[in-house]
């Protein structure tokens, strides 16, 4: 029986980690970055731009942490109840 609670967290966590050194790929390489994510949504972003700012960070921080920790303790949750 899997710990749903803490594999919820867990997932949290990687999300954050996760955030954040994506943001900080963003900061420092942002032309480079714009054409990755092109290349994994299949478009041309090229005309595009980053908007990066402090309020947006926190933002996606939380929403990607709580979104991925729900997301993480609803597969626990399933597992335990169908195994």
């Amino acid at each position: 029986m899997m710990n749903a609670k803490a594999f919820g967290y867990a997932w949290a966590a990687s999300a954050a980690i996760l955030w954040i050194i994506c943001s900080l790929a963003v900061i420092l390489m942002p032309s480079a970055m714009m054409e990755v994510t092109g290349h994994m949504v299949h478009s041309n972003l090229s005309s595009q731009g980053w908007v990066m700012t402090p309020t947006g960070f926190v933002i996606g921080l939380a929403a990607w942490s709580l979104s991925s920790g729900a997301f993480g303790w609803l597969a626990a949750s399933l597992y335990n109840r169908y195994s």
